[in-house]
Order: structure tokens, then C-alpha cells, then sequence
């Protein structure tokens, strides 16, 4: 007799698959993507993801069954399977962490199956020793977990014997955990099947005369009734102005009955209109665009700031909806979601469904399902960079908008990848198309589609023929010399602000710090507070009068005097958004400031309720942090204005200077964008740096050229790869001795290309200290041995007991 197993990939960081036994029709009935219950370890259950069902005997252990199956169809398709095995191979992680972070966490629960007595049944005669042990636990306890129930037999595998007694009908059980999903039910008023003729009607408000209120309610409900819709139990209270016990006791009262009606959560009201017309540049871009996709997948579309980018999206996107495929449309930051969505569903209403952390777990699982199902509203996903797991059959193009953005990179926790370059290979799995879009090209897109190897297509006119704006650089040190310079603003820059504002026009300001100023610091000893668990120093936050620390949210109350020697004298030195919007208030007390950072834009609208105002012109300047900067159109923007543009330029890293140029450029993109000539204000102490000259003249290729020839100089990306290795551990000596033994291990094998071991800027978080190390791997490297190589170094560093507790992590392209 055969017997019949199965893989499985349970959600947890181990490299490895496992086995599990199962019944000949088990075998049969399952499929590859199905989710089945198991228990690994000692005691632990876990929702595990069927592989592949096989009959070969494993060598190394005995296979234990699989406790139940949980899915009637599979929740994963195969091409996510191939895209999954990819991402853990390319980014050295395990298919644990990519299955852990591709399935909403409802479906991946920890098994607490509870039991239930049968009070109908009686015959105890018919229990074994087992059985009645449980049931008689069931007498004083009206519900037992599986896990107390192996508790009370003292044995592991207790799976057999509850089935055991649900057949014979003593026990029944609640999957309390797996349909952790309920759908929406709305609940709707109908009148009682009593009252349907006139007559009775006259009587009804005769009989209610003395109750005001509840004849109210009936009238309301027939005048509502009047347009032949379902009625809203809440719209009827809403109309009469009654409260909701009014209502039950008319139902009590066989009046009128409640009935439900499941409605879904994402929805769209409205009506859809037709794609706008494009102009002559956009017609020539999307016809480039298709001519480049009849050889490549991969197309870059570079299109300056406000050239009407989405518009092209949209047209492409209606042709690949008409070929009945799916479209991906990925966007870096969730504040630009809420104003693309209303973008698109003007003109695709229904069919979109938009998928991101910020949305509640039930309707993750709800656009999950629709996906999986290829429903009529799921044609479009719209969604941040863990859209790229969800369940496509058919994809048709994925657009990856502002594709430079560093949002698309994951870096905590694993798995660490970057959704553009998981996206690239999805569409390849799918033999879809992809365009990425963007006014500032990374330069390793921008050098591929140079090498031929992406397509390449340029739209360098912005909508409506708007000129691109004025931008000027303001040298802060020369004002601070002629003593021309309010708080953080020089005379120029308020000029042009009460310049916009005489105009009834709005203003964007950006400053890449929260909190109102960075740090604070006694002026007679020179110590500033620092964070007990980071090595920080704590953000003074004025609103809440508190210090904080940005890494840990550590926080603590503002104190009045030093705490080393105890004078009075703490000054704030720097300043964040929250300091600048104080001091506009103070300046412009009769207009209105908006504010947008992370700490103004918590919960799920807190964006749209501020894009909103600013939108509908209530707020007249806003001041904001980076997520300014992402593809966000406003058209009574004529104003921007960058207050500190050195202390993006001056940061310990590789790609500062690009990061930096796009920065800004995608600033001073938010300026202008309808019919005037908008400006843009650049402070700074260093007016000469050749990155602010190249945005204040909007030069991309002077700035690719230059970088790319430092890159070539220096042995960067897109030349050489990077993998970066962080070890991290409480205890510093520990992550020293480490650090080196790992250098040493890797010098052995690499060399020269082996850097490090450095510490970060901030070399302890959460009281963890950090070590780095990089590899560069060479263009001629071949890169499948070369992490073959750090995985067996990585194996025999875990394998010394005195390294075991160091977090270990690996990040492949961590930049």
C-alpha cells in the first residue's frame, strides 16, 4: 500500500519545507495552495500552505498527519508559488516569511478549535476510556480548546479521538478561528406582513395617536417607501429623528420587521465617466509606449513632473481591461493612493479594489478573495508594495508609479525585497507587460533602459503646456550675514509666500524632520537629553510638551532644568515641521496652516482628511515631511518652498545625492501645476552644490551622468550588487566578536569587496546594538554562487553556540 504525504510551508523563518502524512483520499482531495492545520513542536498548531503532495518517504523523521484540512478550493495559485520561490531565493530569505507576509493574517491563524458538549446526547455507555475522560471534562466546563483537551488525556494526538466523538454525535465544534472573515450585513426595515392594505393602515396610525414618536417613524418609513428602495434601519431613524429602541418596539409590536442584507465593504458610488482625451505628446508617448512593448516587458516612462503620466496609465490600463486581463497598479505611499483612487474611479468605478496596510483585516481578506476569483471588481488592484502577493490569474500589465520611491523597499522584517523588482518578475511569470513610471528615474531603471535592456520612452511637456517652475536658491548663510532672516524664513521666502497668499493662491513647505525641533540642549553644560534605549538624542515635541524619540517612541514629559547640572537654560537647536507651523502662525495669523506628518496622519483617513481640506482650499499653506513629495496634484499651488535642502544632500549613504536631486525636483514638481508658472524656494548654505544647481535647472542627465561616473569610480550599484549583513544582539561584545569572526570568514572568500565591519549613525535601537558588514559583488560575479557561498558561511556562524542568539539578518540590494 502506497502511502500518500504532503509539503508543506508553514509560516515561519525556517529554509526548509515539511512533510506530513495523509489518507489516500486526502491525498486525492488536496491540492498545491490549499491551507491545512498541523501541529509542529511540542505543542504549537499552525496554518500551514500544501507544496506539493508526493509519495516519497521521508528519510530523516517520522511524518505526523495533518490535522484537518482547511480549504475547499486553493487560496494560492501556482504562478504565486514560482513568484514566492523567487523572491526567498533572490533576497536569502525563507518561504516562511514570504508566505507570512503575502497572506492577510486572518488566514494564517494559530489553531484554538474549541468543543462544545451535545446536551441531546445521553448513551454513555457507547464512550471508550478516552472519550468519556473528555466528555465528562465537558460536564463541569462548557467549553474545552483542543489544546485543554490534550492537557486532560496527557497526550499530544487528540485529533483522532475528538473526531471520535463528534461522529458518535457526543461533542460538536466551533471553528472558532478559521472564518475569522464576517461579511457586512446592513440592516434593513420592511413592514410586517400584517399591514399591506389601506384599511389597516388608517387603523395603524389610529392606534399609534398617543405615540408621538412611533407614529412618526411609520409615517417617515411610507415616505421613504415611496421610491420602492430597500430601507436603511438607520436612514429611517436619521429621517424621523427617533432613536432606535422606537423602532424595536414596533417590531416588538408586528409593525414593521428588520431583515439583512450583505453588503460589501469596498464600494463604489457613482457613475463612471469616459477617459479624458490625451494631448498630442501624451498620444505620442502611449503609441511609444505599445511600439516598446511589442519587443520588451519592461518599458521606463520617464515623464516630467505634472506631464499627465496617470492619464497615459489609464488608457494603456482600459486596453488591457478590454483584452479581459488584470491590471496592477502599484503606488509608493498610501497617501497618494486616496487621490489616485478618486482619479480612477471616475473612470473605471467598480472594477477597482485597493489593497494596503491601512485597510482593516476583513477587507483585506474580501479584495484577497475577489482577486482569487478573478471578480468583476477586482480588474484593477491599487495598492502599496504588498499588492505584488496577492492572488492574479491573469495579469496584464503592472504600473509602478513613481518607481524611484525607497517606499517600494521593505526592510523590516523579512522578507526584504523590492516590490518594482518583484513586480518585474511577476509580470514575467504572468508574460505580462510593465511600465514604470516617473519625473526622477532611479539610475539603476534609467541605466538598464540606456543598456537597451528596458524600453525607453520620454514625455517632456508638462499638461496643458505649463511652463515648469521658476526655481530659485536662497543662500541662507549670506542672509543670516545681513541679519535678513525671520526664525527658519528669509525675507525672500516670506515675500513670495505673502506674495501667493495676496493671490488667494496656496503653498506647500517642506521640511524632512517631525516634531518641533530635533534637539534640545542645555546651554551651560552642553548635554542634551538622549534616549534611554537608542543612541539618540529625544525630539522635543511642543504640542503634547514632550520629548520623544523617533526610533523607539520612547517619550517623556519636557523637564525644566538640565539633568546633569541642573540649570534652567535647555534651548532647541534644529527644527521640524511642528516648529515651522508655530511660526507661520505667528507670521500669517490670519490664514490657515495645515500640517502633514506622521503624526498628524494616523488612522485610515487621517490623509484624506487632510488632502481633503487642502484640496477644497480650507488650509492655505501646508507644511509637510517627504510625503509631500509623491505625485500629489493640487491646482491652486503656485508656491513652494524647501527650508533646509542641506540636510537631505549631507547623509552618510551612496545614493544621498540622487535621492536628494529627486527629492527636490518632486517637491518643486507640486508648483504650477494648472495654468500659471508656478515658483520654487530653495534655502540653503551651500548654493553652489552641483546637485542644487542641476535641479534649480531640472537637469536629469547632467546629474545621471555625474553619479554614474562616481558609482563607476567608486564600485557602486548599478555596476556592482550589494548584500548587506546586520548583526544585532543586547549585548555589544557579543556583536563585536561576531562582527569580526564573520569579516574574517567572508574576507577568506571575497576579499577586497568585503567592507565593513562598521557601525550605523545610530548604533543602538530598542537596546539592541547594530554591526554592518557589505559584500560588493563585481559585474563578472556570478551571483547565485556567490550567495550560495554567504549561506554556508551564514550556517556555519549560526552553528557556534555562542553566535545563536544574534539576529542575523541579510538584506540583498539594500538600497
Amino acid at each position: 500500500m502506497t502511502q500518500h504525504f504532503i509539503n508543506v510551508i508553514l509560516p515561519i523563518p525556517i529554509q526548509k519545507t515539511f512533510t506530513y502524512s495523509v489518507t489516500e483520499e486526502e491525498a486525492n482531495f488536496l491540492q498545491k495552495g490549499m491551507r491545512v492545520a498541523v501541529s509542529f513542536g511540542t505543542t504549537k498548531m499552525y496554518t500551514a500552505l500544501v507544496f506539493e503532495v508526493h509519495t516519497t518517504v521521508p528519510t530523516l523523521y517520522e511524518a505526523k498527519e495533518i490535522n484537518q484540512i482547511l480549504d475547499e478550493k486553493p487560496l494560492v495559485n501556482e504562478q504565486q508559488l514560482k513568484h514566492w520561490s523567487w523572491i526567498a531565493n533572490y533576497y536569502m530569505c525563507s518561504l516562511g516569511d514570504v508566505y507570512r507576509a503575502s497572506l492577510p493574517s486572518a488566514f494564517l491563524l494559530e489553531s484554538e478549535t474549541i468543543v462544545y458538549k451535545n446536551e441531546a446526547f445521553t448513551d454513555e455507555t457507547v464512550l471508550e476510556d478516552d472519550e468519556f475522560l473528555i466528555f465528562e471534562a465537558l460536564q463541569h466546563q462548557s467549553q474545552l480548546t483542543i489544546h485543554q483537551v490534550a492537557d486532560i488525556l496527557g497526550k499530544k494526538k487528540v485529533m483522532p479521538t475528538v473526531n471520535e466523538l463528534i461522529k458518535k454525535s457526543a461533542i460538536y465544534i466551533k471553528e472558532e478561528i478559521y472564518e475569522q472573515y464576517k461579511p457586512k450585513l446592513v440592516k434593513y426595515v420592511r413592514l410586517h406582513t400584517d399591514y399591506n392594505s389601506d384599511a389597516s393602515l388608517n387603523t395603524l396610525l389610529e392606534e399609534l395617536s398617543r405615540a408621538k414618536k412611533q407614529r412618526e417613524a411609520v409615517l417617515t418609513f411610507f415616505q421613504l417607501s415611496t421610491t420602492k428602495k430597500p430601507i436603511k434601519a438607520k436612514d429611517l431613524e436619521e429621517k424621523a429623528n427617533v432613536s432606535s429602541s422606537i423602532l424595536k418596539s414596533l417590531v416588538d409590536k408586528n409593525i414593521l420587521e428588520f431583515y439583512h442584507i450583505q453588503t460589501d465593504r469596498i464600494s463604489f458610488k457613482g457613475d463612471t465617466n469616459d477617459l479624458k482625451q490625451l494631448n498630442e505628446f501624451q498620444q505620442i508617448a502611449l503609441k511609444e509606449i505599445k511600439k516598446t512593448f511589442k519587443e520588451k516587458d519592461v518599458t521606463l516612462f520617464h515623464g516630467i513632473t505634472s506631464s499627465g503620466k496617470t492619464e497615459v496609465y489609464t488608457k494603456l490600463m482600459q486596453e488591457v481591461l478590454d483584452a479581459g486581463k488584470q491590471v496592477l497598479f502599484l503606488l509608493p505611499e498610501i497617501a497618494l493612493t486616496t487621490q489616485i483612487i478618486t482619479r480612477l474611479q471616475v473612470y473605471f468605478g467598480n472594477q477597482i479594489s485597493v489593497f494596503h496596510s491601512k485597510y482593516s483585516m476583513n477587507e483585506r481578506v474580501e479584495v484577497w478573495n475577489n482577486v482569487l476569483e478573478n471578480k468583476s471588481k477586482a480588474q484593477i488592484i491599487l495598492g502599496a508594495r504588498s499588492s505584488i502577493f496577492l492572488p492574479f490569474s491573469n495579469l496584464g500589465l503592472i504600473v509602478v508609479d513613481e518607481e524611484h520611491e525607497t517606499s517600494y523597499k521593505q526592510f523590516e522584517p523579512s522578507p526584504r525585497y523590492n516590490a518594482r523588482d518583484a513586480a518585474i518578475v511577476l509580470s514575467k511569470i504572468h508574460k505580462a507587460k510593465i511600465l514604470l513610471g516617473s519625473a526622477t528615474p532611479s539610475l539603476e531603471s534609467y541605466f538598464n533602459a540606456e543598456q537597451k535592456k528596458y524600453g525607453f520612452v520620454k514625455l517632456n511637456r508638462r499638461f496643458g503646456n505649463v511652463q515648469l517652475p521658476k526655481i530659485e536658491l536662497i543662500d541662507v548663510k549670506e542672509k543670516h550675514r545681513k541679519k535678513e532672516m525671520k526664525g527658519h524664513f528669509s525675507d525672500r521666502m516670506l515675500k513670495l509666500i505673502q506674495e501667493a497668499l495676496n493671490e488667494k493662491e496656496q503653498i506647500i513647505l517642506f521640511q524632512n524632520r517631525r516634531g518641533f525641533s530635533p534637539v534640545v540642549e542645555c546651554k551651560t553644560c552642553g548635554i542634551s537629553p538622549q534616549c534611554p534605549n537608542c543612541d539618540v538624542s529625544l525630539t522635543f515635541h511642543k504640542f503634547r510638551h514632550e520629548l520623544r524619540c523617533h526610533y523607539c517612541n520612547y517619550q517623556r514629559a519636557m523637564p525644566n532644568s538640565c539633568g546633569s547640572c541642573g540649570s534652567n537654560t535647555l534651548d532647541t537647536k534644529g527644527f521640524g515641521t511642528e516648529q515651522i507651523e508655530l511660526e507661520l502662525k505667528e507670521l500669517f495669523p490670519d490664514f490657515k496652516i495645515g500640517r502633514m506628518d506622521l503624526d498628524t496622519t494616523r488612522g485610515k483617513f487621517g490623509y484624506q482628511k487632510i488632502i481633503g481640506a487642502f484640496e477644497a482650499r480650507e488650509i492655505d499653506i501646508l507644511v509637510g515631511t517627504q510625503m509631500l513629495s509623491k505625485g500629489l496634484d493640487f491646482d491652486n499651488v503656485t508656491l513652494v518652498g524647501i527650508l533646509n535642502a542641506d540636510s537631505v544632500l549631507n547623509f552618510p549613504d551612496f545614493r544621498a545625492h540622487e535621492r536628494a536631486y529627486q527629492l527636490m525636483v518632486q517637491v518643486s514638481g507640486r508648483a504650477g501645476r494648472s495654468k500659471k508658472q508656478g515658483n520654487v524656494a530653495i534655502q540653503t548654505y551651500n548654493p553652489y552644490h552641483q546637485i542644487l544647481q542641476q535641479v534649480s535647472t531640472t537637469n536629469y542627465t547632467a546629474m545621471y551622468k555625474e553619479q554614474l561616473q562616481e558609482r563607476w569610480q567608486y564600485k557602486y550599484p548599478p555596476y556592482y550588487r550589494l548584500i548587506k549583513i546586520t548583526l544585532k544582539h543586547r549585548d555589544y561584545n557579543k556583536v563585536d566578536t561576531g562582527i569580526n569572526w564573520l569579516f574574517k570568514a567572508l574576507y577568506h572568500s571575497f576579499g577586497e569587496n568585503v567592507l565593513g565591519p562598521t557601525a550605523p549613525a545610530v548604533a543602538r535601537i530598542r537596546n539592541q546594538y547594530i554591526k554592518n558588514l557589505v559584500i560588493k559583488i563585481p559585474p563578472k560575479q556570478n551571483l547565485a554562487n556567490t550567495k550560495a557561498q554567504v549561506t554556508k558561511i551564514k550556517n556555519t556562524f549560526e552553528a557556534v553556540k555562542d553566535f545563536r542568539p544574534i539576529r542575523f539578518i541579510l538584506d540583498v540590494d539594500a538600497y
